[in-house]
């Protein structure tokens, strides 16, 4: 899988052990930055990433800065995208099994890298619930206020 990543000054150093595991497992990572602990500004990078997933260049996004929301803030403005916060392994099967998150947003401030690397693989290795009706009509209600308020990339 294809996953793009950023973070801010914030979530460095943790955004680095996810990229080296999801590494190993053989996922290709597109890594938006930053690249290192100065002070940044989040939009710089989340921004980019998150472009990335929207336009099918990658297929989902991890992002990092030091609570989680500034990033699912961000992301969630861009048609297309739907990112959750998580701060445990039973909320990331959730974001997936339930809402079919394709950005996922940590807290490097709030989390330490061993329940975040659980919590991320966790959130990679789960399906969304697709064929039960519940789910699917929860998230094509979700989608429907998408279409009817946010732009699609193709038209901006």
């Amino acid at each position: 899988m294809k996953i793009a990543m950023a973070n801010d000054h914030a979530g460095f150093g943790l955004k680095e052990e996810i990229k080296a595991v999801l590494e190993e497992q053989g996922h290709e990572v597109l890594d938006f930055g930053t690249h290192s602990t100065d002070a940044c500004d989040l939009p710089d990078y989340i921004y980019p990433a998150s472009l990335a997933v929207a336009k099918g260049e990658a297929d989902r996004g991890i992002f990092v800065d030091g609570v989680g929301y500034g990033s699912a803030l961000i992301a969630n403005r861009i048609h297309g995208l739907t990112a959750v916060v998580c701060q445990d392994p039973f909320c990331a099967r959730l974001a997936r099994e339930h809402t079919d998150s394709n950005v996922l947003c940590i807290g490097g401030k709030i989390i330490g890298s061993a329940i975040a690397l659980e919590i991320v693989d966790v959130w990679m290795k789960t399906d969304f619930l697709s064929g039960i009706e519940k789910y699917e009509r929860r998230v094509k209600k979700v989608n429907d206020i998408s279409e009817k308020h946010l732009k699609k990339l193709s038209e901006i």
